[in-house]
């Protein structure tokens, strides 16, 4: 979720840097109709150092899940997943997906609704 003037610790210009990393990942990903887990994209992130379960993380996704949405190809951050369990989005995840207008009654439903919008968005047939 996006916190105001949040100081995350990295210069701006790496700050950047990595979120077109983790853009470009994330896409990959979802014109393969996939998924990544958290801890898989950190690791594949070389510009900054975070772990999966790092604070800076959730705000880093947030503005890139609201970047992408502002863009009209939807929460792009859909496709990074728990690894065990729910296999699904954090909570923060759903926080910004109700902040940015979606119906978060049912989050399995809504999970699958924007997991179908960026998948339309990036898949083959989709537009790019």
């Amino acid at each position: 979720m996006l916190r105001e003037n949040f100081n995350h610790g990295f210069r701006p210009a790496e700050w950047e840097a990595a979120k077109a990393e983790a853009r470009e990942i994330m896409i990959r990903r979802a014109k393969v109709r996939g998924m990544i887990p958290y801890s898989d994209l950190v690791r594949e992130i070389t510009h900054v150092r975070m772990e999966p379960h790092d604070p800076r993380l959730f705000h880093f996704l947030g503005e890139i899940a609201s970047e992408e949405d502002a863009a009209g190809r939807g929460m792009l951050t859909v496709v990074v997943v728990h690894k065990t369990g729910d296999m699904q989005p954090g909570p923060g995840f759903f926080e910004l997906a109700q902040h940015l207008g979606r119906d978060t009654s049912d989050i399995l439903q809504c999970w699958v609704d924007e997991l179908k919008r960026v998948h339309k968005v990036w898949a083959p047939g989709g537009r790019s």
